[in-house]
């Protein structure tokens, strides 16, 4: 039996609560299916990580790593008017986002990344000048 390669920056790895691991189509979005999501991404653009949108995962955290390039990470404001944390990641480097925290990205460069949460309940919410 031929063991089939999987091209991780077209689908993702599905990490399932049985022990089962698949590939399967990446999802940005909340997912049902119960399994950790392991993707990762060619980005060129801030419109190719979503820069204009918070995200947030209520029932996990979230590995974000950047494998090459370089990337900003933005925590929105705990209370309106207030300043967002900024971290900054380079190739090679990673954080991990709390459970429950809005976070945005902004691109320094061309890069890889690699997001690891589950996508159970994740949000999207349009950035506005309010935040």
């Amino acid at each position: 039996m031929t063991t089939p390669t999987i091209d991780l920056f077209t689908s993702a790895l599905h990490f399932h609560p049985d022990g089962d691991v698949r590939a399967a189509e990446r999802r940005m979005t909340s997912s049902d299916s119960g399994a950790w999501q392991i993707a990762t991404f060619h980005v060129e653009t801030d419109a190719d990580v979503h820069a204009d949108h918070w995200e947030m995962h209520p029932e996990a955290e979230e590995a974000v790593c950047c494998l090459t390039g370089g990337i900003r990470l933005h925590f929105r404001p705990d209370t309106p008017g207030g300043a967002e944390d900024v971290v900054r990641l380079r190739a090679g480097t990673a954080v991990i986002v709390p459970r429950g925290r809005w976070h945005r990205l902004e691109l320094d460069a061309p890069s890889d990344l690699m997001s690891i949460t589950l996508r159970h309940g994740t949000r999207l919410e349009k950035r506005t000048d309010t935040h």
